[in-house]
Formats: C-alpha cells, sequence, structure tokens
C-alpha cells in the first residue's frame, strides 16, 4: 500500500533489486492481477507474501463470504497470515460494546475455516478515532481478549505503531502476546500532524513524527519476535510521487530507524 501506484510487476521487480525479501499485499491489486497470477510472480521472484490485507468489517452485510474468500486468496498467495480491520459501528448503532461483541462471534466463525487452510487471522487494533467507522477494536488489549478464545495458530494480532503508539497499556500487551504466541504481524509507520480531512490518509514517513520506532522495534526484538517488518503507508502525497522513488527512500528510512 505504501507505494500503491506501482503495478505488482514493477513492485516485485524493485523489491528484487532492492534486496527486499517480501511484500504486504492487499486484496485489491491481488484480484486485479488474479491470486494465481500474483503467487507465481512473486514465488518466481524469490520474494515471499507476508501478509495478505484485508479481512474483517464484521460488522457488515455479506461480511462471512467475503472473509471466506480472502481467506482462500491468502492460502492461493502463499501468506500464512491474513490481516484483519475489523469494522466499526454497524449502520445506525451507537453501541460500541455489542459490536466488539459481534466482531468476537465473526471471528469465531471463521477461525476453524482458516485454520484448515493455514492461514492465521490477525486482528488489528486501529487507533480509536477510527472506532465509529473502520475498527471498534482499538487496543491490543481488546484485540488479544478475543485472540485467546481460540488457538494462537489461527488467531493472533497485528502489531501497527501507527495505532498503538499512544496507549500506555500497549507494551505490557505486546509482551502478552508474544507470551501466546499471537504476534503475527508487525508494522511500521510514524505519526504526522496535522492530520489530513478524513484522517486515513496521515501516516507520515519513518522517523519523520512522534513515534520512536526504534523502541518500538526494540521491544518487538526482545520479546522475540522474528516475523517480517512491513512498511504501512496510507499518503497521499507518497502516491503522488514516483512509485520507484518512493520505495527507495522508504527502505532507506527503514534502515535508519
Amino acid at each position: 500500500m505504501t507505494v500503491k501506484q506501482l503495478p505488482l510487476p514493477v513492485l516485485v521487480e524493485q523489491c528484487v533489486r532492492l534486496g527486499i525479501p517480501g511484500i504486504g499485499l492487499w486484496r485489491e491489486p491481488v484480484r486485479e492481477y488474479g491470486a494465481e497470477a500474483a503467487a507465481a510472480l512473486v514465488r518466481d521472484a524469490g520474494l515471499t507474501v507476508t501478509t495478505l490485507c484485508r479481512g474483517g468489517f464484521f460488522t457488515t452485510d455479506g461480511w462471512e463470504e467475503d472473509n471466506r474468500a480472502a481467506i482462500d486468496e491468502a492460502a492461493a498467495l502463499g501468506t500464512d497470515t491474513l490481516v484483519l480491520v475489523s469494522g466499526g459501528l454497524p449502520a445506525g448503532s451507537r453501541d460500541l460494546p455489542g459490536a466488539r461483541a459481534r466482531i468476537a462471534d465473526a471471528i469465531g466463525a471463521l477461525a476453524p475455516y482458516a485454520g484448515a487452510r493455514g492461514i492465521r487471522l490477525a486482528i488489528e487494533p486501529l487507533h480509536p478515532m477510527y472506532a465509529s467507522d473502520r475498527c471498534a477494536i482499538s487496543t491490543l488489549d481488546q484485540a488479544l481478549d478475543i485472540a485467546e478464545r481460540f488457538p494462537a495458530e489461527q488467531v493472533g494480532v497485528t502489531v501497527d505503531t501507527y495505532h498503538l503508539w499512544w496507549d500506555e497499556n500497549a507494551p505490557a500487551a505486546v509482551e502478552r502476546a508474544a507470551a501466546g504466541g499471537r504476534v503475527h504481524s508487525f508494522q511500521l509507520a510514524d505519526w504526522t500532524t496535522p492530520l489530513p480531512e478524513g484522517v486515513l490518509n496521515g501516516r507520515g514517513r519513518l522517523g519523520t513524527g512522534a513515534i520512536d520506532l526504534s523502541w518500538w522495534a526494540g521491544l518487538l526484538e526482545r520479546v522475540g519476535y522474528t516475523g517480517p517488518v512491513e512498511v504501512e503507508l496510507f499518503n497521499d502525497a507518497l502516491w503522488a510521487r514516483d512509485g520507484v522513488e518512493v520505495l527507495e527512500e522508504t527502505l532507506e528510512d527503514f534502515l535508519k530507524v
């Protein structure tokens, strides 16, 4: 998503050139290219698909069919992790606890299906500013309260610095998640202000904002996380630039932090 302006073959080619070993893919470009063709493209280049994003939105109609399709797509791509953005309040509702209960029930319905296909569901808590429309799960502890109802090989969490950096309880929750083998994904983005209108596409380049990203990387290392580290930047200014330059710049920023 950081360089969504790059066609998938170009992204793969440039990752190989820069020594980036894996790509976290989103469903829209995968569907456009074709899941089997995308899998072959990445595999033949010697890369891995680190995660597929996204499943979720469990508080909307049609969630079950769409999420089963997402699990099947993840399996076709050869990744073991589907990231979940769980969904906000149902239309016309103000019942936040009810939305969270609905999310937990939906994950319970999907977990065996995912596990049978070798796919881990990674619940991603989003910053509270998204609780109404995108994700009623706002803290890592809330995500773990759901995930821990199921085997770790079926359900875990995504640790995204952009969404968690503000929460004083998040470091202990990372330790809690790691102790249970539930850190299934780790993503980096920086927090910069002012936020843009709509607040969705305001993620900052690594090292340009308020988050101590090196500290977070050290925390994940200390708790024993050895999986991929993804950079996920929703940013209109970056998307308007040359994608290859943005990819090169992002790698430089990553190595600095």
